[in-house]
């Protein structure tokens, strides 16, 4: 098995993780497991029985990294962890978190460099000949990553604990990461919907902490090169559209109820933000919002996922519900617990696909002229289509259009909902 430190997958992403990659293992520096062995013997043990607290405990950690690409956390994101945990919610809810879930937390961070080992072991052989391991996935480059709900869990307790490096972020052209503004948003400009936000990732966290779940989620940058190359889904051109004489795919239009309450296997739209999660961790909550909130293992894409350009899309499988919720935008709630009763596939992923795809922004009247029509309908094909189906990649563009008819044709089955939803930008269909 090829070492650590010559993994180039690792590699790709060790300027954003809070670990520390020795000759041939990954580990937390010494203070830092102190901290977090205090944490994981509860409050009687740590004295973090409170918000301001355990933000105080998070700053220790965040100290004790010693990592130069750490930059300061949002200037009053200890006020949003000292209102929401001493505040907003009763003082039964925010024992148990203190004296059971945080506990938890600490544990699993302590976990996590071997539950990256493992991954890295693992992903080699997933798939014969395809890496599947936790990269940086770029622009351009379609490739897929899975990961385990566990290593889930912990990504996502580094982002609550805002350990991960931020500062090359920007660079690389990658979203938001660490809760630091989701916190700091509900101190500076209180809103219902932001403590509903969170509320859904707090109980996220309480689900796992008391039953982790054992399945996969698997995230797929899909790209349609701009190049024509052989045995390869290439962007189309107008022509190719305006000529096409290929069936549509069987389609259903719902013009009630919720997309991700739609049956077992339909492929769900993410309206999204060309920068995954849009404002999922700031104060955004339309439609993309809410299904991370409501699912928040589709957080972990945005770690390694940079924004994605007009020719790619962004798919997700295996992302379990957590919370049930009413509203929409400023009138959105949490209401409660919600247990995903779909079937999962041979990778163990729950069956939900979702599909990122970016309309234009504020196109305006812009979006009716040729150009940025086919910019949406290739963007549109790009997250639907199943290039797994397509006769080994094959080009549905070469010879004049038969190809076209073979590949478009094993999408038959696929089922896409769109909901009469509010979204920033409709894209066209």
């Amino acid at each position: 098995m090829e070492g650590m430190e010559n993994r180039e997958d690792l590699k790709s992403m060790l300027p954003f993780l809070p670990l520390l990659l020795g000759s041939s293992n990954l580990f937390w520096p010494s203070q830092v497991v102190k901290s977090l062995e205090t944490l994981s013997k509860g409050p009687l043990y740590s004295k973090v029985d409170s918000g301001e607290l355990l933000f105080n405990a998070i700053s220790h950690i965040r100290d004790s990294l010693a990592l130069p690409s750490l930059q300061p956390v949002a200037p009053f994101a200890h006020g949003g962890y000292a209102l929401f945990f001493d505040e907003l919610i009763s003082r039964a809810e925010a024992s148990k978190w203190f004296e059971e879930v945080v506990p938890a937390l600490a544990n699993l961070l302590l976990r996590l460099p071997s539950l990256l080992e493992s991954h890295y072991q693992d992903a080699d052989y997933l798939f014969n000949g395809v890496g599947t391991g936790l990269r940086l996935l770029g622009s351009q480059e379609a490739g897929i990553v899975f990961l385990g709900q566990e290593l889930v869990a912990a990504l996502l307790t580094c982002a609550f604990f805002c350990l991960f490096p931020v500062s090359d972020r920007g660079s690389k052209r990658l979203p938001t990461i660490n809760f630091d503004n989701l916190f700091e948003d509900i101190y500076e400009s209180y809103s219902k919907k932001q403590e509903n936000k969170i509320k859904c990732i707090m109980h996220y966290f309480e689900r796992i902490c008391s039953s982790m779940p054992e399945g996969f989620v698997s995230f797929e940058r899909k790209v349609l090169l701009l190049e024509q190359l052989p045995l390869c889904v290439s962007y189309p051109e107008a022509d190719f559209w305006s000529k096409s004489v290929v069936s549509l795919c069987p389609f259903e239009v719902h013009s009630s109820g919720f997309i991700e309450d739609q049956s077992n296997g339909a492929l769900e739209v993410d309206f999204a933000n060309k920068y995954l999660g849009g404002g999922a961790l700031r104060s955004g909550c339309l439609q993309e919002e809410i299904r991370f909130m409501i699912s928040p293992e589709l957080i972990a894409g945005m770690l390694f996922l940079p924004c994605m350009e007009d020719n790619e899309a962004i798919e997700i499988v295996g992302a379990e519900r957590f919370s049930n919720y009413t509203g929409y935008a400023s009138s959105f709630c949490f209401s409660g617990d919600h247990v995903d009763k779909r079937n999962v596939d041979g990778f163990r992923r729950c069956k939900t696909r979702i599909v990122a795809i970016d309309a234009l922004c504020r196109a305006g009247m812009r979006q009716y002229k040729c150009t940025y029509l086919l910019r949406e309908a290739n963007k549109a094909f790009c997250g639907f289509l199943d290039q797994s189906n397509c006769d080994h990649h094959k080009s549905p563009f070469q010879d004049g259009g038969s190809q076209g008819s073979q590949c478009m044709e094993t999408d038959k089955d696929t089922n896409v909902v769109v909901k009469d939803f509010p979204v920033r930008s409709p894209p066209v269909f």
